[in-house]
Order: C-alpha cells, then sequence, then structure tokens
C-alpha cells in the first residue's frame, strides 16, 4: 500500500493534510449528529443516511475511531471543510486527528487557533454555505478516514556505501503543502457579500442548511502525520426538515383530519342517555 506524508492538526486531537483517494465502507468507524447531548435518530432510504434538521438547533458533531492506530479524518459540513471552509478533494482536506479508539466532538466552525462557531441548522438563505457563496451541496455532512502509515523499518546498512535515505526522505513534499486556515467568520462590510447575495437568489429556507453560530473555545494545535494514501472509510449523513423527509418517503406524513363533508356525513341523532349539566361539577 503506498503512503505518504501530511501537515495535520489536532483539536486536544487535531488536523492533516493528504492525497487522492476512494471511498470506503463503514468498517466500524463512527460519524453522529448530535442536538442537546442526544444522538440525532438516522433513517436509511437505499444507501443514504438521514436525520432530521430541527430549525435553530445547535448540533455537534461526534466521529469515531475503531483502530488501534491514529486516523485522520476530512470531515466537512455542506461541502465545506469543517477546519478551513474550503471545498477540495478529501485527499487534499485539513484533516482532525484522533488516538487509537478516540471519538471527539466537533461543535462548529474553526475558526481560528483556539475559537470554533456553532453548527446550527438553518434555512438555506441564512447558511454559512451562502454567505461564502459556496451553495452546491448544502444539506449533506461527510467524514472521510486515513489510517496512520506504519513507519516502514529502517534499511540496513551496507559496509563501505553510505544511506541515502536522509536526502531522500518523507518530509519534504508536506512541507510544500500550505498550512491549513481557519474558516472566515462572517463580518459587515465584507467583500464576500456579493458572492453570498448572488448565491442566495436561487435559494430557499424551506430547506435545511448550517449555519455559524456563537463562539465556543476550541484550542487547535498542529501536528505531522504519515497517512496511508487509501482512506479507511467514508461516511455520509443527508439532513432535512421534516416536511421534506415526508416528501421524500422517509418519515411518514401527519395523519389527515377529515374533510369536513365527511365528518358530518357520519352525523347520528341519537345515543341515549340524559342531557349533560355543564353548571354541575
Amino acid at each position: 500500500m503506498s503512503r505518504l506524508n501530511s501537515m495535520v492538526a489536532v483539536a486536544l486531537t487535531l488536523l492533516a493534510l493528504a492525497l487522492p483517494s476512494h471511498a470506503a465502507e463503514r468498517r466500524g468507524f463512527g460519524l453522529q449528529v448530535a442536538v442537546g447531548g442526544y444522538a440525532t435518530p438516522e433513517y436509511r432510504k437505499g444507501d443514504t443516511t438521514y436525520i432530521e434538521a430541527v430549525r435553530g438547533k445547535d448540533y455537534t458533531l461526534r466521529i469515531t475511531n475503531p483502530l488501534p492506530c491514529r486516523v485522520a479524518v476530512a470531515l466537512s459540513v455542506d461541502g465545506l471543510n469543517t477546519i478551513d471552509a474550503k471545498h477540495t478533494t478529501p485527499q487534499r482536506a485539513s484533516k482532525w486527528v484522533l488516538d487509537p479508539y478516540e471519538s471527539i466532538e466537533i461543535d462548529g466552525w474553526q475558526v481560528n487557533g483556539s475559537r470554533a462557531r456553532k453548527f446550527f441548522f438553518t434555512g438555506e438563505k441564512h447558511s454559512y454555505g451562502a454567505w461564502l457563496g459556496q451553495t452546491d451541496n448544502l444539506g449533506v455532512i461527510e467524514a472521510v478516514f486515513y489510517r496512520e502509515a506504519i513507519p516502514e523499518p529502517p534499511p540496513v546498512p551496507i559496509l563501505g556505501r553510505p544511506s541515502t535515505r536522509a536526502q531522500a526522505g518523507g518530509m519534504a513534499q508536506s512541507d510544500r503543502h500550505p498550512s491549513p486556515e481557519a474558516c472566515p467568520a462572517p463580518s459587515p462590510g465584507s467583500s464576500r457579500e456579493k458572492a453570498s447575495a448572488q448565491a442566495s437568489a436561487g435559494l430557499s429556507d424551506e430547506f435545511a442548511a448550517t449555519g455559524i453560530g456563537d463562539k465556543v473555545d476550541h484550542p487547535v494545535v498542529r501536528v505531522r502525520v504519515k497517512l496511508e494514501r487509501e482512506p479507511a472509510a467514508s461516511l455520509r449523513i443527508r439532513y432535512e426538515f421534516r416536511p421534506q423527509l415526508m416528501a421524500l418517503g422517509i418519515l411518514p406524513p401527519p395523519p389527515r383530519n377529515p374533510c369536513p363533508l365527511q365528518r358530518r356525513e357520519q352525523a347520528q341523532g341519537f345515543r341515549g342517555g340524559y342531557c349533560p349539566d355543564p353548571f354541575d361539577h
């Protein structure tokens, strides 16, 4: 299996960068959406996992590593990386790093080295993606996991022949990658306002997306990690408001009230007993 070097950052466990791969199956890896500290119920239809978005509610993403080695996770919301808000391939994305068997919770968009801004469910027009002018992938949360590569054993030196391994060592390629940036936070009079207005033109707040909310403490550090080229797993969740989940056949429609005329057609003249007295308690 081929390997690569990658710049990474960690959030009390954090991030990374990598190169190309293919999506994989679950294999025990976890991606979960929690609201108010409780996991949101998931609904399966075909190969897609859906959850219900509740307008105005903050949510947290929990990612889980089931392996006895570290993994780096490319985590995106609405097609935007949760670390730097960029839309890239998972291989080149900045990543969160998890220790063996670890689960971590990501509360929001990482806006600098010590703070994040909370995820919350909102309509498309008020989403973070609309503010950035990036609205092609609203309503999806995705996590792609990469194992840390097992270090190769050092070569056995041949007497009289100097080793060239140090000169060909693997850190140079990582050093050429740009360092991860933080997600840009909205500010009045931003140059993004034109792009935001154009992107919002075709959007509807009847459909769910994710906003950028209140600040929350979330310190991060950068680390270097060598990753396997191919991902270990790729998990995706689609989210919609309840009316859209009902329209998709994910949730049942509400019980229908009978037509007034049908109700009147079922009326009866007699049933027996005495007239109830509303004043006799």
